[in-house]
């Protein structure tokens, strides 16, 4: 016979904590449609919430994260001479990828840079809306169909903000890169702004999908920052999305190698792609948590 512990511990697995409790589907089509309700993000956006944001990049998230992790950041120096807005667009392979790019740029990127988050998780219950708008600048990017995130972006960049974005709309589920959907590229060509590519490697090992903490050990982790793209006239949304997913492959080849390797491969069209080997999921897997190597020695042309 079921103890009262047990059946609290049933209640707590059928309950949507923090969110609005579900219909059951033979009552959808009679429930009416509610009317969505989009989050104010703009005050994170204000001065005051600027200089918070700053406060709690550099002086928590930055040292909450070097405490857990062993980052190496690369590329910085091409963000030098280049102008405000621009769109940071990365691989997504972990919740970790965010905070690394908000608290790796410089303070006067820092400070005009907001995050797109996935409204569906990061702006579904109060607390994580707000903490999303607070720390990262955040705006709700709905991953079904987002007029409402792209019109938020337009006016964002209109102001001059900057953007992070990650194209592949979602976490890599084996740690290898998903095919980037064709958002970011339309924004930058109409808005005629350059797209600022990062890799990121390291995070899917430090900390993949289903975890809510990195592993023990410091595991390694690499964020490079590469040379901005610009759009060129008469370029398609499809052309430059391609241009940026090769970008990205190239910092993960640059890291893996050295930059001079990374060079001579890209000039003969030899880049590696990083969709991973082709096979059954458990393959997938295993390549994608291959550890990458612990610091050591600065590698040639670094």
């Amino acid at each position: 016979m079921p103890t009262a512990r047990d059946e609290l511990k049933d209640l707590a697995k059928g309950f949507r904590w923090g969110r609005r409790p579900m219909v059951p589907r033979d009552a959808i089509e009679h429930t009416p449609v509610r009317e969505e309700r989009i989050f104010p993000t703009d005050w994170a956006r204000t001065d005051v919430g600027v200089a918070v944001r700053q406060l709690l990049l550099s002086g928590v998230m930055k040292n909450l994260l070097n405490n857990e992790l062993t980052i190496r950041t690369y590329g910085l120096e091409n963000l030098e001479g280049v102008e405000a807005p621009v769109m940071f667009v990365s691989n997504h392979s972990s919740h970790l990828d965010a905070t690394m790019i908000m608290t790796t740029l410089p303070d006067r990127w820092q400070a005009k840079t907001a995050v797109g988050a996935a409204k569906d998780y990061f702006f579904d219950v109060w607390w994580r809306q707000a903490f999303t708008a607070l720390v990262y600048g955040g705006f709700p990017i709905d991953r079904g169909a987002g007029a409402n995130a792209v019109s938020k972006a337009r006016q964002l960049l209109d102001e001059g903000w900057s953007l992070v974005v990650f194209p592949e709309g979602s976490r890599t589920q084996d740690g290898h890169m998903q095919r980037f959907r064709h958002g970011a590229s339309r924004l930058c060509i109409e808005a005629q702004i350059p797209v600022v590519p990062i890799g990121i490697r390291g995070a899917y090992q430090a900390m993949p999908k289903g975890r809510n903490w990195p592993h023990p050990g410091r595991p390694p982790v690499t964020i490079r920052y590469g040379e901005p793209i610009y759009p060129v006239e008469g370029e398609t949304h499809q052309q430059l999305s391609l241009r940026m997913t090769h970008a990205v492959a190239m910092l993960f080849d640059e890291d893996r190698t050295t930059w001079w390797e990374a060079l001579k491969r890209e000039q003969a069209g030899e880049t590696p792609a990083l969709s991973g080997p082709q096979g059954p999921d458990w393959l997938r897997t295993w390549e994608g948590m291959r550890p990458i190597p612990k610091p050591g020695r600065t590698k040639t042309w670094e």
